[in-house]
């Protein structure tokens, strides 16, 4: 068992925070990402900044391994809208 697997008892529920640009389409972007890595969701909430420039998308699923979880923050960092995913 590594050190990353001991963090974690797969499956389990996992929060994925995505915070970026607030354009339009940014959370229906975000869901559909995260969808192509875990398949159905549980919840998503999203809240924009005071100024309204920014936005954060929160979004739980059932988390099936740290692979899954490595190649959902690879593809999500490296979209153009994204600032940070916690």
């Amino acid at each position: 068992m590594t050190d990353s697997e001991e963090l974690f008892n797969f499956p389990c529920e996992f929060p994925i925070k995505i915070m970026g640009i607030a354009k339009s389409n940014f959370e229906t972007m975000m869901v559909e990402i995260v969808q192509r890595h875990a398949g159905s969701l549980n919840t998503v909430k999203s809240r924009h900044s005071n100024s309204g420039k920014y936005i954060s998308v929160t979004i739980n699923f059932v988390a099936q391994s740290r692979v899954q979880l490595d190649a959902l923050y690879m593809e999500l960092t490296r979209h153009e809208l994204v600032k940070m995913v916690l």
